[in-house]
């Protein structure tokens, strides 16, 4: 490894970074260990502080019935709209509008239902002068993200989010950096907040998320096991030359034991069959050689979470079960065609 932790201290592994390689690599460290401190005042101030004004941000942006217009220049716009992103991606509907389109026209986007979230690090923004006569006109609420309060963006909003003044990590202490890391953390604060008060569940996630990786994630079980005569079970008693033929005609290596209730009691799989192997194997009822209890999931269950489970249990296919009985089966294959990762 190149770095170790002592304590909260970040340290460069001597046994791997030498020359001048290292002097490199304590740059970039030095600029982690500062961003890390900001974090950690951050973390301070809204376990203090900034607690109150932060839930009445929520709240606000909860009661909203409009969009939340996020707005910002330079560092603070290009933290603004990933913000923008997140809160609309949770369920807030969110876009960002920079500051010197909206004086030339794009005010026109915003209206009084809306909430406008202002970042400034200063405050002083002079491109935030027309956003913030516009909301003051027309009784449109002001959130402010800035480290003075007493700006004159502190001083118009109706909420300000007074973030700790924190050392930036270039070593003139001049670069957006430790300052940025901040506004984007609090960012993701409120979008995670938000989304715990309205309750976003992992089908609206979904619904918001239709491509790529979440999207595969996103999928159900149901829609990706097989089901009906494409289940391989067999009921108890079977012999096992009978239950090898089923295994061998469904590919999935093993096979799902049923009572007389049509309930899963049992599975076979390949572990089973090398711990049983003999001269006798062939003639043996399967409830003898199956393993009792099998891992099963719900079909309603996401198929990241199937994923999971069959890496913490180390098998490759798990039935499908409600009410006890197997509705279908879904193998490791499956997931990995469709997308889960």
């Amino acid at each position: 490894m190149v770095a170790r932790a002592q304590g909260s201290v970040v340290e460069l592994d001597p046994a791997v970074v030498g020359g001048p390689a290292a002097e490199i690599c304590a740059a970039g460290l030095q600029s982690i260990e500062i961003g890390m401190g900001a974090m950690r005042a951050l973390g301070g101030a809204l376990g203090g502080a900034l607690g109150p004004a932060f839930a009445a941000a929520v709240e606000r942006l909860f009661e909203t019935e409009g969009r939340v217009i996020v707005c910002g220049v330079g560092k603070s716009g290009h933290i603004g709209r990933k913000i923008a992103a997140t809160l609309a991606s949770t369920g807030t509907p969110a876009f960002f509008v920079h500051p010197t389109e909206a004086s030339h026209g794009d005010l026109g986007m915003i209206t009084p239902q809306d909430t406008i979230l202002a970042l400034s690090w200063s405050g002083e923004t002079a491109e935030l002068g027309d956003l913030t006569n516009f909301s003051r006109r027309f009784s449109i609420p002001l959130i402010a993200v800035t480290s003075r309060a007493d700006s004159s963006l502190g001083r118009a909003a109706d909420v300000v989010l007074a973030l700790p003044r924190v050392r930036e990590s270039c070593p003139h202490d001049l670069a957006p950096t430790s300052s940025s890391l901040i506004q984007l953390a609090l960012g993701d604060a409120l979008a995670v907040a938000l989304l715990r008060q309205r309750g976003f569940t992992s089908s609206r996630f979904k619904i918001l998320h239709p491509g790529g990786t979440l999207a595969a994630r996103l999928k159900t079980v149901r829609q990706l096991m097989h089901a009906g005569a494409a289940m391989p079970v067999v009921p108890r008693g079977t012999p096992m030359s009978e239950v090898l033929v089923r295994i061998a005609e469904h590919r999935f290596g093993c096979a799902g034991v049923l009572d007389e209730a049509g309930a899963i009691v049992g599975i076979v799989t390949d572990g089973d069959l090398r711990r049983h192997m003999g001269p006798a194997l062939l003639a043996t009822p399967v409830e003898q050689v199956m393993t009792a209890r099998p891992v099963t999931i719900e079909p309603d269950s996401l198929a990241g979470s199937a994923l999971e489970l069959m890496n913490r249990k180390r098998i490759t296919a798990v039935f499908v079960v409600e009410a006890g009985r197997p509705v279908g089966l879904i193998h490791v294959h499956d997931l990995l065609t469709a997308g889960v990762v």
